[in-house]
């Protein structure tokens, strides 16, 4: 299977060790990922415009380190990319049935690759960019956190993580994105990062959202330089990630 022409992945390193990849230009809105390098777990995110008016985001966690699951960790990006492309592409099809079909062949490839059990927390979404929803699957990752007017949500999982069971059942969900509306989501690095025996946590995470930035960019890179201020010092205990998509109107 080809690898959708339009992915983006280029980053751009500071001496902070904060790195912020390129990624897809979208019609009022924004879409952003942070993480502090070097990673070393099995953490990895992809986003890609998969048709003129979608775009697929994941943020995936593979068990084990980098340098004994990175096979597998290669096998489910290209899946994830690949599939993507092929079961969203078309301008009129059932967005739930899609993801959830994007969900089965990870699930698969991903079990392929290990050779058997190899536990895969994952959170993948679809923006319509003419409705302004998110179709998602949480495969027992950290809940995502979807900002509106009327406060701040948990989207938790809808299935078991991916790679455990070869006929595991998961299921879709869509939310909207009002104006000024964003969806957050976050490795486990990010909500386990420790100071004092107390975890920076979701909560911590919703704090950092509460704040007004203006795009999706500046709020990922926020919600890393909060976990960094929490701990007094970059992160090393875990791959830590944020990925922000937010509506601009």
């Amino acid at each position: 299977m080809k690898l959708p022409s339009r992915l983006f992945g280029r980053a751009r390193q500071g001496p902070s060790e904060l790195v912020q990849p390129d990624t897809p230009p979208i019609q009022g809105a924004s879409i952003a990922v942070a993480y502090f390098a070097p990673q070393t777990g099995g953490d990895f995110h992809a986003i890609a415009r998969v048709g003129p008016g979608r775009v697929l985001f994941g943020l995936l966690d593979v068990a084990g380190k980098r340098e004994t699951c990175g096979a597998i960790l290669a096998a489910a990006r290209n899946c994830f990319l690949a599939s993507g492309e092929e079961v969203l592409s078309a301008p009129e099809l059932n967005e739930p049935e899609a993801m959830v079909e994007l969900g089965r062949r990870l699930n698969l490839e991903i079990m392929r690759a290990a050779g058997g059990v190899r536990s895969c927390p994952a959170f993948a979404g679809c923006y319509n960019q003419e409705l302004g929803t998110v179709c998602y699957i949480n495969a027992g990752h950290t809940p995502g956190l979807l900002r509106d007017p009327s406060g701040i949500v948990e989207l938790p999982a809808t299935g078991l993580p991916l790679g455990l069971f070869s006929l595991a059942p998961i299921d879709a969900r869509t939310v909207g994105l009002g104006s000024q509306g964003l969806l957050v989501v976050v490795s486990r690095g990010v909500v386990e990062a420790e100071q004092r025996h107390s975890d920076f946590g979701l909560a911590g995470v919703t704090t950092a959202i509460e704040r007004k930035l203006s795009s999706a960019n500046s709020l990922s890179r926020h919600i890393l330089e909060s976990v960094r201020d929490f701990m007094h010092a970059p992160p090393k205990h875990n791959d830590v990630t944020a990925l922000v998509l937010a509506r601009e109107e």
